[in-house]
Order: C-alpha cells, then structure tokens, then sequence
C-alpha cells in the first residue's frame, strides 16, 4: 500500500448523538454531555471515516448543540472549543465502539476534549484495512477535525496498530514545520504510542504469526470480515511505508512518549526500547511491570497518567 498524501477532511456528515433528558447527547465516553458530535469524515483518497467528539468534563461549552449544523467546518455548536483534544487511535480490529476503546476515551475526557474515530475497513468506516499504511491518512481527518472544531492543543494516543500510525503521522506532518501557521493544520502537538511495533513484518510471537495469516491469507481475511468485523485489504504494501522506529526520529521537538508493557504478548520489549533509543533520549519511556498488550491490559491508572502527561506536554 502505498503511503499517499497527507489526509484532510474534503467533507463531513453530521450523525446525530440519541437524544437524552434535557437535551443533552449521549456523549463519547458513554455518559451525557453538551456539544458531543457524530460525524463522517472524509480522508484524502476518499475513504469515509466514522468520528465522534466528546467535549470532555472540564469544557465550558454549554451550547449542547450536537449535530445541528451542516456546515463541515467550524464547531458545529454555537461557540467556539478551545484548549486541549485527544485524538485517540485504536488497535487493529477495534472501532470506536468498542468498551475498550469508550473505556480509554472517557478517562481522558476527564483531562480533555477527546476525539475517537474507527479506522478504515473497521465499523462504521469505509474502505478496507491495510493494517498501518493508509491509515495515516485516517488520523490526519481526524486531527484536522479536531481543530476545525477550535482546538488549539492536539494530543495524539494510539494503541498497537494505532500506536504505530501516530508515530508516522507526527514524521509526516512535524510541528516545527506549522507552528508559524497559528497551530493549526494535521500536526500535533504531544504523541503517545502505546504497545506499538518498531518494525514491519514481524513473527515472533505466536500472536504475530497469527495475525500475519489473518491478513495475508484469504481465508484469514475472511475470519476478519465475518468474525473479527474487519475488512482487510488483499493487496501487499507498495511501496512499503516507512516504520515506526524509521519515524521516529523525524518526529523531535514534538513531546513523545512510549508506553510498552513487560509482559506484552505480541511485541517484547525490544520494540519499545528500539523505538526510545531512535528518539535520541527525546522520547519518555514507560515499561509497565504486569501490563500485556494495548487497551485491553491499559488500566484506568495507566490511561489516567497518560491523560495527565497529555495535558503537561502538549504545549
């Protein structure tokens, strides 16, 4: 899969959040909230993209207007968001639907607004699945929402194959590089990968070796599809992108920090340790005693720190 432009929202679909009492929606961390939205996304090859916004439990913004506009630009609320966004990217066969993803994305709410989008080829997204490749380009719709919707701090959070794409997303679009644009833009401003390989094509663990049939053989796909609710992509990387322990030096001055837990099932700790060492000692590294792999092994202390460096890093 080749890697491709930089991704943008071209156009957005308001999704009305179910009615609550009072007029409030149904926000993104599963609970009630004034201003949460439900949009498609549009990434730069097309690929519509499922997104929520949860305005989080410290905003001000009262308006509780969610959906009410159809314009693809601005709030979609009345008044204007500001401050910090976490923009949260999950892990290969996750969406935004799932618990452990709502799980993650209400403990940050308690620190930030958040935004949560399924990547392509999974839940209400367009598209197949090409497994960390295009999906930058997922990412990127994403964080352009985010500050479309005012935001001037952007946080970036992935998990396993998210991990791995905010990583190649801050290469892709480093800050230094849009500061003097008034923050705006796809950049961000702190990144965090959580559980995230350093390299491509890796089988060194039994749960690798499965996911590599998963997505390389047709019956594989197939399980994916009707079993796993994941549409993956037939064809190979062409050309192959760069890799996450490749990105991360392009991605200094941008705070970073890696969080890998000692008792990772898919990836052991060399990856984190490859990806620290690739930084320059720029990154933060976190190795968790007793953590396995991704949202499912994160705690509510461990998501509750990272929503705390968050807001102390991202500018």
């Amino acid at each position: 899969m080749s890697q491709g432009p930089a991704g943008h929202v071209t156009r957005s679909f308001i999704r009305p959040e179910p009615e609550t009492a009072g007029g409030c929606t149904e926000s993104a961390s599963g609970g009630s909230s004034r201003g949460a939205l439900r949009k498609f996304l549009r990434a730069a090859d097309g690929v519509t993209i499922d997104a929520a916004y949860d305005p989080g439990k410290n905003t001000s913004d009262t308006s509780g207007a969610s959906g009410t506009s159809g314009t693809s630009g601005g709030s979609g609320a009345s008044g204007p968001r500001t401050g910090l966004v976490i923009v949260v990217a999950h892990g290969f066969t996750g969406d935004l639907a799932r618990p452990h993803v709502r799980r993650a994305a209400g403990v940050f709410a308690q620190y930030a607004a958040v935004v949560t989008f399924s990547f392509r080829g999974h839940g209400a997204s367009g598209g197949r699945s090409t497994v960390g490749d295009r999906e930058v380009l997922d990412l990127t719709a994403a964080v352009e929402w985010a500050r479309e919707l005012g935001h001037t701090r952007v946080a970036t959070v992935g998990f396993s194959m998210g991990g791995s794409v905010v990583l190649r997303h801050a290469a892709l679009h480093p800050r230094s590089e849009q500061e003097h644009e008034g923050r705006t833009g796809a950049h961000s401003d702190a990144v965090v990968s959580v559980s995230a390989p350093a390299r491509w094509y890796y089988r060194g663990t039994a749960p690798m070796r499965r996911l590599h049939w998963l997505v390389t053989r047709p019956v594989g796909r197939a399980v994916g599809r009707y079993g796993l609710r994941t549409r993956i992509h037939h064809r190979d990387w062409d050309p192959v992108p760069s890799s996450p322990v490749e990105s991360v030096p392009l991605i200094v001055p941008t705070p970073l920090l890696i969080v890998h837990g000692d008792r990772d099932g898919y990836f052991p700790v060399d990856h984190p340790r490859m990806l620290a060492a690739a930084s320059g000692d720029h990154a933060d590294l976190w190795l968790e005693h007793g953590m396995g792999h991704a949202e499912n092994a994160a705690d509510d202390a461990l998501l509750s720190r990272i929503g705390e460096w968050a807001a102390a890093h991202a500018g």
